[in-house]
């Protein structure tokens, strides 16, 4: 039996697969090693996964989560080897690496992932080969959904959407200007918070003004980062949150950009099962 994990901070894809089939599917919160100790990832997989399986034994591990950098992969080996019981490869990789195999399986790629941050590579069909550093929602994350938001709430506040848009966003969102910007400025996470608030631009994509935003964000994306692989000979495959929800205006930025897309999914989990099998 392996065992596979796709891992954000917020939330763990845990999928337990024998001879390429699905025996069981669990989600926890997520476990990033680079904001929690080996003691939280521990009690997090004693107590929220291994109390729902039905065996703690398996032949492989395969961890793939966003925090998963060089130097913390061997604090969570340890965390996974001492609360389970391997037999064979115990594997930590990032979630980039993660997305790449789940959704080129061994071929060659250019690989983004839009959800709360962005990310992208170029995967040669057995490791990230390239990599236009993302540098967060301040300096970049183009297309995320942190940055959506931010363009988004900005204009609002600066009276660059209709006065009916504004006030439809502040009464949806019980929010005033002063508690945006408390929340932007002084708050916890505050990507995440403007992530919650892009959802707004989804719900209301047909208004000329939200569309052309994310518009001009995917094509800022794919400018700014895509771009710089190998596009001419290579389709750009993309998964996450925003990419699923946004797919007929990414296909539209990719197309003005020269990009061809290929796959778009919320989750790479079905492509590493068959990755892994």
């Amino acid at each position: 039996m392996i065992l596979i994990a796709d891992s954000g901070s917020t939330k763990t894809d845990w999928c337990v697969v024998e001879d390429g089939k699905l025996l069981r599917q669990v989600y926890t919160k997520g476990m990033n090693p680079f904001f929690q100790s080996k003691e939280e990832m521990g009690e997090l997989i004693r107590h929220s996964l291994l109390n729902r399986m039905d065996s703690k034994q398996f032949d492989e591990v395969h961890f793939y989560g966003a925090g998963c950098i060089p130097e913390k992969i061997p604090i969570l080996q340890d965390v996974l080897n001492t609360c389970l019981e391997v037999s064979g490869t115990v594997e930590v990789a990032s979630d980039m690496l993660g997305a790449a195999r789940g959704l080129c399986g061994r071929e060659a790629g250019i690989v983004c992932i839009l959800g709360t941050g962005s990310n992208s590579c170029f995967y040669d069909g057995e490791k990230i080969a390239a990599n236009v550093s993302p540098l967060g929602f301040i300096l970049g994350d183009e297309g995320s959904g942190a940055v959506l938001g931010k363009i988004m709430v900005a204009n609002i506040l600066k009276n660059q959407t209709s006065a009916r848009l504004k006030e439809k966003f502040l009464t949806q969102y019980n929010l005033t200007q002063a508690e945006i910007i408390e929340r932007v400025y002084r708050g916890s996470f505050p990507n995440r918070f403007l992530a919650s608030t892009s959802l707004f631009v989804a719900q209301n994509i047909e208004e000329p003004e939200m569309h052309d935003l994310a518009f001009n964000a995917f094509k800022s994306f794919f400018e700014r980062n895509v771009k710089q692989y190998d596009y001419q000979h290579h389709q750009a495959n993309l998964m996450g949150s925003i990419a699923f929800y946004y797919k007929a205006v990414i296909r539209e930025a990719a197309a003005h950009c020269g990009i061809e897309v290929g796959a778009i999914v919320q989750s790479p989990m079905s492509g590493l099962i068959k990755y892994h099998s």
